[in-house]
């Protein structure tokens, strides 16, 4: 063998480990998932006992669902309200200071960091402690405090409360991608802009966000698709109430397979759930042609 035809076999034994896991771990699932919303296959009844091909019937049912199209929009509105809005723009200017030289620099990253060493479903009871109704809570006290009656804040703005504490806990994703488009904007177009008379606001207008664009779209991509399939959180929080006011999709799922124990139907849901996910992630893609 040569050594280029060496280095190649080498190659492919190095990621054989990466292909196994990448096949059994997510290719496989998602076949298996597709093949599972096409049965009757339950945890109980007869389609536990007796699962059988029933074709397109729980899609059918699906697109049937006002549950379905409800636990739809709640996700559309809590993605564009936590990820495309608000982790962004506050990631963003978290990026755009942190770009400076500050002296407190290391102190302020640990800060925006801490919500991602926390696990999820901590993080969720932290804030439950937080939002929680009564006097005791965070919350309810601050707002007594200046003379305003304590507020079930869970209850009482349910998917507002969810979009803020999602917020919270992406900002730190978006600023070390956003951080990391920043630094790769030459000195010298700034130092040229600014000996051609332009002001801080149209160097970052006219400069900074084309330059950036790219990373924008990436991390886009990626936000937006974590935040479809998130769960535990928002799990934690509010378990999809009240009235199905925060049942975003993988709750909605997760209720149809293991509370309802109708493993076809939320398969069925979770092949929807990919196949959103999957035009999010090409429409980010073809927009800028953002090789990922």
């Amino acid at each position: 063998m040569t050594y280029q035809q060496r280095a190649a076999w080498q190659l492919r034994a190095i990621l054989l480990p990466s292909v196994l896991l990448l096949l059994f771990l997510v290719i496989w699932p998602a076949v298996y998932s597709v093949w599972l919303s096409f049965t009757n296959v339950a945890l109980v009844g007869p389609g536990a006992a007796n699962p059988r091909f029933v074709g397109w019937k729980n899609y059918a049912r699906l697109f049937g669902d006002a549950s379905f199209w409800n636990s739809l929009l709640v996700t559309f509105w809590f993605v564009l309200g936590s990820a495309v809005i608000g982790q962004f723009v506050l990631g963003l200017v978290s990026a755009i200071l942190l770009n400076r030289p500050l002296r407190l620099r290391p102190l302020i990253n640990g800060i925006l960091l801490l919500p991602n060493a926390v696990p999820e479903v901590v993080a969720g009871f932290i804030w439950i402690s937080m939002l929680a109704g009564g006097d005791h809570a965070v919350l309810s006290r601050i707002v007594m405090a200046f003379g305003l009656a304590p507020q079930d804040w869970l209850n009482t703005f349910p998917l507002t409360a969810i979009i803020i504490v999602n917020t919270w806990r992406g900002i730190a994703t978006a600023m070390i991608l956003l951080t990391a488009g920043l630094s790769s904007v030459p000195e010298e177009v700034y130092e040229a802009a600014v000996m051609d008379g332009a002001k801080p606001f149209q160097v970052f207008r006219l400069i900074t966000l084309p330059l950036i664009l790219p990373t924008i779209f990436l991390y886009m991509l990626v936000s937006t698709v974590s935040t479809i399939s998130i769960f535990g959180f928002v799990y934690a929080l509010t378990r999809g109430g009240p009235g199905g006011a925060t049942e975003i999709l993988g709750i909605y799922i997760f209720n149809q397979s293991f509370t309802a124990y109708q493993l076809g139907y939320g398969a069925a849901v979770a092949v929807i759930s990919l196949i959103c996910s999957l035009i999010v992630g090409v429409t980010y893609v073809r927009a800028l042609k953002v090789e990922v």
